[in-house]
């Protein structure tokens, strides 16, 4: 994770050639694993930390659910999951904060446009 500059990976099962997600590991779940006082870090492997089971997202849902179900499961990255239930890809909370800044940025410039155009239908 280190090497990547990755901060979760999706620990995923394969189902017949299908990723399936089984949790995820963030960088956050070894710190608190490594710190604890009863924890032998030499003897600790992914799936002992990983948050399980994972809060999966789907390919077609919208961001109003992604960004209600990250709230309610407490969770800033959610693996996506096709039709198949394979993985193709995550969604992070940093996507949806960067979604909803160009959606506020959208509406700002439909409120400034809006004179523009009122301007020109006058004249």
């Amino acid at each position: 994770m280190r090497a990547l500059h990755a901060g979760d990976l999706v620990v995923v099962r394969d189902d017949g050639g299908v990723r399936v997600p089984l949790g995820v590991l963030t960088d956050r779940d070894i710190v608190l694993a490594v710190v604890s006082p009863d924890a032998a870090a030499n003897k600790l492997y992914a799936g002992d930390v990983m948050s399980t089971p994972a809060v999966i997202a789907n390919g077609a849902d919208d961001i109003w659910l992604l960004a209600k179900r990250m709230r309610l499961h407490g969770v800033r990255r959610m693996p996506v999951v096709g039709e198949d239930g394979g993985l193709i890809g995550i969604v992070s909370l940093d996507d949806l904060l960067h979604a909803a800044a160009n959606l506020l940025d959208e509406l700002r410039l439909i409120a400034a446009r809006q004179a523009h155009t009122e301007g020109k239908r006058r004249a």
